[in-house]
């Protein structure tokens, strides 16, 4: 692949070239991972590194009640774990009937699936890590002892949350500590936290779901009247999965196989597949309008038919046939917006990180706490934030994502790897919410239609679409873009808050021979991340 490395985007990124590279949505995260590969670590060492770190620099997204993903090129062949949390033994429509008027509530405890992150962690570092759990861990333990300075945009997505979560259990107790979210610089010492993950670094994470952790979380469930059981923590296992794959333009994308959305942006490069979208520029608007039908058109299908996929009717493979794609890309009319159904297949808050080595690895990794800090709840001593994933399930009968015991909810978060012929090529992905899939669509094509370097593809101006006709866009596309936009029938918003509405990424491009060419990395400016290597 040859790279235009000129920049169009204003920005204030530049690309990173080194044979070591992380990158991640914070700086101190990222030089953890970095300080574990000096030390001798590889690079599924230095993501698990940086993913403990984060829980505690960026709370606001994830922590350790999180679930998390991800997609490792070993050097050989590439391996996908699903590491998202089931839904307690005793869930199911009649309990959420009989307690909350028949829905699932967005926080709380009873929002909360066994949190998957840990066991990930293990799992990863158990089948390809190289230095001790305890040496990976330490830079996390050495935050949680000490605590941090809070940074700007992790500040304003607290303050945001603040008034919501207070009355939950644990919240102010921890996140409130002077009843009022910490400053811009101020000090911040997550309580309990350093304890506990000295307890998951002594047993490689089974204090988390058999010893006194796992103790403590069920305690405070049942104290709260809440469904989780000492059996559902001691019986939880992340899955080894195979990776689904759909090819684009000489190159194939992997995504993790359901229940997660990352089927969305194979569907959406599938339809694609039957336009030539460089025939015009890639900020016309004929294009943007191409790739903002093709991605309603995935979402149809996915919102659908998409869960567990133990529970789903139609199988992924089915949703990519390629003759189904084709049927589906027919829809789109170039000149006109439309609200789509979804069609007839043949049966069948959040922080990505990624961190590539020397010797050929390379690694996708996501987790979350979903919305924001997730359901609320902090467990009193422990410094553990639970996710609300439990609310991603639905209360219809009959759905493939309809609440049961052990089920898996549909998940927002998706790591994204890139291959070429059988060869990684690259690691990467975007955050927030539906905005994910939207924005692996939206990079890869800038790259690999139109040969837009890794950080130019990152900051070019992005669109999300929501629902129906309405797409919001960020200020920076240009007008006369959004007015032909508009001239079609897309309903336009211009919400100006990247943060929550349109992503931040991080990618790591393979140049070569790692060991003598390296990598090129690039960081998002919509965050406070940083791509960095040696």
């Amino acid at each position: 692949m040859t790279f235009d490395w000129h920049n169009p985007y204003r920005t204030t990124r530049t690309p990173v070239f080194a044979r070591n590279v992380v990158a991640t949505s914070q700086p101190l995260a990222a030089q953890a991972g970095l300080r574990i590969l000096e030390r001798g670590g590889n690079a599924v060492d230095a993501a698990i590194a940086a993913a403990a770190v984060l829980t505690l620099v960026e709370p606001v997204s994830n922590g350790l009640g999180s679930d998390c993903f991800a997609i490792v090129w070993d050097g050989s062949r590439l391996h996908g774990i699903n590491a998202s949390g089931r839904a307690p033994s005793a869930w199911c429509v009649d309990y959420f009937k009989r307690k909350h008027n028949g829905a699932i509530p967005m926080r709380g405890w009873d929002s909360v699936t066994v949190p998957g992150c840990v066991a990930g962690w293990a799992a990863l570092h158990e089948k390809m890590g190289t230095l001790a759990f305890a040496d990976v861990l330490a830079p996390a333990i050495e935050y949680a002892e000490r605590g941090c300075a809070v940074s700007p945009i992790v500040q304003q997505k607290w303050a945001a949350q603040a008034d919501v979560l207070q009355p939950l259990p644990g919240f102010a107790e921890h996140f409130l500590p002077r009843g009022r979210p910490p400053a811009v610089g101020e000090h911040f010492v997550l309580k309990g936290a350093a304890d506990t993950f000295k307890r998951i670094a002594a047993t490689s994470g089974r204090d988390f779901y058999e010893g006194e952790t796992a103790h403590k979380l069920v305690a405070h469930a049942q104290a709260h009247d809440a469904a989780l059981t000492l059996a559902d923590l001691r019986d939880y296992q992340p899955e080894w999965v195979t990776p689904l794959a759909q090819n684009y333009r000489g190159h194939t994308l992997h995504q993790i196989p359901p229940n997660g959305q990352g089927i969305a942006a194979l569907i959406a490069l599938g339809i694609l597949q039957n336009f030539d979208v460089a025939a015009r520029p890639v900020d016309h608007p004929d294009t943007q309008h191409l790739l903002i039908e093709a991605m309603k058109l995935a979402f149809a299908d996915v919102y659908a038919h998409v869960g567990d996929s133990a529970h789903m009717s139609l199988s992924p493979e089915a949703l990519l046939d390629p003759a189904y794609l084709a049927e589906r890309a027919r829809l789109i009319d170039p000149g006109r917006a439309q609200d789509f159904g979804s069609g007839h297949a043949p049966r069948g808050g959040t922080v990505y990180l990624t961190a590539a080595d020397r010797n050929g690895m390379m690694v996708s990794f996501i987790q979350s706490n979903y919305m924001g800090f997730g359901s609320g709840v902090v467990v009193p001593g422990t410094g553990i934030s639970l996710q609300n994933r439990g609310h991603g399930f639905s209360m219809q009968p009959g759905h493939a994502n309809v609440v049961a015991g052990g089920k898996r909810p549909f998940h927002t978060i998706i790591p994204g790897f890139l291959m070429r012929d059988g060869a990684p090529v690259m690691s990467f992905g975007v955050m927030g919410g539906n905005m994910q899939p939207q924005g692996h669509l939206q990079t890869l094509v800038r790259m690999l239609d139109y040969g837009q370097q890794p950080q130019a593809a990152c900051d070019a101006p992005r669109w999300k679409w929501n629902h129906g006709r309405s797409v919001d866009v960020e200020p920076a596309l240009p007008h006369a873009v959004q007015e032909a936009l508009r001239a079609r029938g897309h309903v336009l918003e211009g919400l100006d808050d990247p943060y929550m509405d349109f992503g931040s990424g991080q990618f790591i491009w393979r140049l070569g021979d790692p060991a003598v060419d390296g990598y090129v990395a690039a960081s998002d400016s919509r965050r406070d991340g940083l791509a960095a290597g040696y």
